[in-house]
């Protein structure tokens, strides 16, 4: 409903509106990696279908009032991001290490860990976001690091980054988690001149560091009540 209100205000006015949508439309690919002509593999009803079903569906929308209305549209499909500022407990799988570890509890890892994800760091997003609204091309375009991690590989990135001794806590998996998530940035390379330029092990001490000041700041801030 959201979408479909601000394409509204975006035809009455004139404006260019972005979409910024997700790589979960790709669901639990059969293609590895994904490009923009996918088109996924998502179950309808299962547990995750809300958010997933939600981005295509905001998809459909963007592209309707594109092609029926005039709209000028950009949609960018994101993949996990991370970096400075994000909340503290958002569930997200970076988020989540990088707390754990700074208050000294374990990893969780669901599943056997062997699944991929692929980390870009948040400066390249917005870089790849301002791209694509200066550019002239509709999208989709995947905006992602196509560095490809296990979860066991981050839970190892974030140990080597806060603490050596952290250790690994192992929990069922959700239902209708992707194996596989690594973005094919050809088309955003060729048409947009755009790719990323910071890897995991560079992005995440700066994430680190903000998570620390804040998780500190908070337990003193515990402390004194």
């Amino acid at each position: 409903m959201g979408t479909l209100n601000m394409l509204g205000l975006a035809k009455r006015i004139g404006a260019r509106f972005l979409l910024t949508s997700t790589s979960e439309v790709y669901g639990d690919p059969l293609e590895h990696p994904q490009k923009e002509t996918y088109w996924g593999n998502v179950n309808p009803i299962g547990e995750r279908s809300c958010y997933d079903e939600g981005k295509r569906t905001a998809e459909t929308l963007t592209m309707d009032y594109h092609r029926g209305a005039g709209v000028e549209v950009r949609i960018a499909r994101i993949f996990n991001t991370y970096g400075p500022r994000m909340c503290l407990d958002d569930g997200r799988v970076v988020s989540n290490f990088v707390a754990q570890a700074i208050r000294k509890q374990p990893l969780t890892v669901y599943g056997d860990g062997k699944q991929t994800r692929s980390f870009q760091y948040v400066s390249d997003l917005v870089n790849g976001l301002a791209a694509l609204m200066d550019g002239e091309h509709v999208g989709p375009f995947n905006l992602g690091n196509p560095g490809e991690f296990t979860m066991l590989e981050l839970a190892q990135v974030v140990k080597e980054t806060i603490d050596s001794s952290a250790t690994i806590e192992y929990r069922a998996n959700t239902a209708d988690d992707p194996h596989m998530r690594k973005p094919d940035i050809s088309k955003a390379k060729e048409l947009l001149n755009w790719e990323p330029e910071v890897p995991l092990r560079e992005g995440l001490p700066l994430m680190v560091s903000d998570f620390r000041n804040r998780i500190l700041n908070e337990d003193e801030g515990k402390g004194m009540k």
